[in-house]
């Protein structure tokens, strides 16, 4: 198997994909980026956190494409457990039907590329929870 990379240094890869954060511990403000102090407290103090795989849609726009041949995408806000977290909805139609406020979703990963070592880069987004339906409600 070709060796694999996370895009961003929060995304945890292997049997289980996740994300984690760096959390305030004064306050428990959760962070992805690095930070000399808390934006929430001030506090300089921060402990790693793993972020829940599953959560719903908060916030989302559906972006129409205006080059021929390329896709709409939906980049979204997704609550995972009390964490805010920014990504594509991915798996699913572009659209209204599809994608919804409420919507269970769960963090899924895919490849965006290798390069000539095959050394590949992964990715995260988020995906319908195939265990709810598309509204948010128990299938």
């Amino acid at each position: 198997m070709a060796q694999q990379i996370p895009m961003v240094d929060y995304l945890v890869l292997g049997d289980s994909p996740h994300l984690v954060a760096d959390e305030c511990t004064n306050c428990g403000a959760r962070f992805f980026d690095r930070r000399n102090a808390c934006a929430s407290c001030g506090g300089t103090s921060f402990g790693r956190v793993d972020i829940a795989a599953e959560g719903e849609v908060r916030a989302f726009t559906i972006v129409t494409a205006f080059m021929p041949g390329a896709d709409n995408y939906v980049p979204a806000v997704v609550d995972l457990g009390g964490t805010s977290v920014r990504g594509q909805i991915i798996n699913t139609p572009a659209d209204a039907d599809h994608v919804s406020l409420g919507m269970k979703v769960r963090l899924t990963t895919y490849s965006i590329g290798a390069d000539t070592a095959g050394t590949e880069a992964i990715n995260y987004g988020f995906e319908p929870n195939e265990n709810t339906g598309v509204r948010g409600s128990v299938v």
